[in-house]
């Protein structure tokens, strides 16, 4: 089968691109090596894994202000509008963790499995076509894909693929995919992330409604008890937006939602809610469904003499059973810092689920002690807590920006995989302890 003349034409001008990145000197040389080196504390790399950074920097990368694929558009005047247009529109490109739902004579269709949208993909020359060939309906591909025309995409990097994957499996990829590409899950769908994010914010303001501050200290046992309380307050609220009457039955709210009883209350049940709780996620258009995440502590804390329970509206919530001593530490902070202090102090700065929120916190609530503690700790007696900080944090790798925290809401059809993953790994045989790790949904 011909490759067509756009294809053609695309892998000419994507070879290019790749050959002004790889071959520059100076600032944009200096991005790539940067924007390699922080992609390459996140997971190991081969070949795949290289050229998959080099051809996310193309678009992602920031050169100033401006992505190397604006460089290469100015560096190249002699380009006909029709190509211009062409690589202007891989600003678009995304990397997905896809399965194949169609084989095509020319390509593929592709499921994202991160948002449910469907591409026509297709390679931009006969020889990867070729090798593509043994890809079979159902495997999963993470790759990357740029568009070519308004009906179709092709493949931009490097394509992985992973084989045919149970639901376990599966969830492991996807939750492999939000650790290695946490800005990437809902690339193609921006309305997700939008919802997603604001379901944080709404997170937030209920926690607040509910324990009546956005800091709450308790003994484990006692905060895991009023986690479920919070978590009935938030459905009773989503209840009452949705307008969802609670004197009507089951069956009269799955049909004024427009779905059957049936799918509601299976939809409830992986939600771990009541279905009529479930009822609100459906509307009569059928537009995309979200699910709250249930709200548990871990295991580990239930059981801890001091745990404080943390939100806030954009890096979401956090559990830390030594907070409560962090702040007493400050408190009486003295000339002489023990032992366990500094213990306590360096436990703080590597341990990556302590973010940046909770250090500006408590660099807000004890300037002067903290900066004397961190002084003191790492033996730097010029560091200023004010201009400073923000790059000690950077040291240990504690991103300034929040990432889509773990609370927010995420679409049905991931929920119910990660539900159906941990059934199947729970009739596993006990022994088989390589499966009892597999699925913590989005919570990876």
């Amino acid at each position: 089968m011909l490759v067509d003349s756009i294809l053609l034409r695309s892998l000419s001008l994507k070879q290019a691109l790749v050959e002004f990145v790889l071959e520059s000197e100076g600032e944009l040389a200096s991005a790539l090596e940067a924007y390699a080196a922080a992609q390459s504390r996140r997971e190991r790399q081969d070949i795949a894994q290289r050229d998959l950074i080099i051809d996310t920097f193309i678009t992602e990368g920031k050169v100033g202000d401006k992505a190397p694929l604006e460089l290469f558009l100015e560096s190249q005047p002699e380009l006909s509008q029709s190509d211009r247009t062409l690589v202007s529109s891989w600003g678009r490109s995304f990397i997905g963790l896809f399965a194949v739902n169609q084989l095509l004579p020319d390509g593929f269709e592709l499921i994202n499995w991160l948002t449910g949208k469907s591409y026509i993909v297709k390679p931009n020359n006969a020889q990867t076509l070729e090798e593509m060939r043994r890809f079979k309906q159902g495997e999963i591909l993470l790759t990357r894909i740029s568009p070519v025309t308004d009906t179709y995409w092709m493949f931009s990097g490097p394509c992985m693929p992973m084989g045919k994957l149970g639901k376990p499996k599966l969830a492991v990829a996807i939750g492999n995919f939000k650790t290695n590409h946490k800005n990437d899950l809902y690339s193609d769908a921006p309305e997700l992330l939008e919802e997603a994010w604001k379901s944080v914010e709404q997170y937030h303001q209920d926690f607040i409604d509910f324990f009546g501050s956005d800091e709450v200290t308790m003994p484990g046992y006692q905060l895991n008890k009023k986690l479920p309380e919070f978590q009935q307050a938030m459905t009773n609220r989503r209840l009452a937006a949705a307008g969802i009457d609670d004197t009507k039955s089951l069956d009269e709210i799955a049909e004024e939602a427009g779905i059957s009883e049936e799918d509601m209350k299976v939809a409830a049940e992986e939600a771990g809610a009541d279905s009529k709780t479930v009822a609100q996620l459906f509307d009569k258009k059928g537009t995309t469904k979200m699910v709250t995440p249930k709200v548990e502590l871990p295991e580990n804390l239930k059981k801890a003499e001091q745990v404080t329970a943390l939100t806030h509206p954009r890096w979401g919530q956090i559990f830390l059973p030594t907070y409560s001593q962090f702040k007493a530490m400050l408190e009486a902070s003295g000339s002489q810092v023990s032992p366990d202090a500094e213990k306590l102090v360096r436990k703080y700065l590597e341990e990556p689920t302590i973010n940046f929120f909770i250090w500006r916190r408590l660099a807000q609530q004890y300037p002067t002690q903290l900066e004397k503690l961190l002084q003191t700790v790492l033996a730097r007696p010029e560091f200023k807590l004010e201009s400073d900080l923000e790059a000690l944090l950077q040291e240990y790798n504690k991103p300034t920006e929040p990432e889509l925290p773990e609370i927010a809401s995420v679409p049905v059809h991931l929920h119910n995989l990660f539900q159906e993953a941990v059934a199947e790994v729970n009739k596993s045989k006990p022994k088989d302890k390589g499966k009892q790790k597999v699925a913590k949904g989005f919570k990876s």
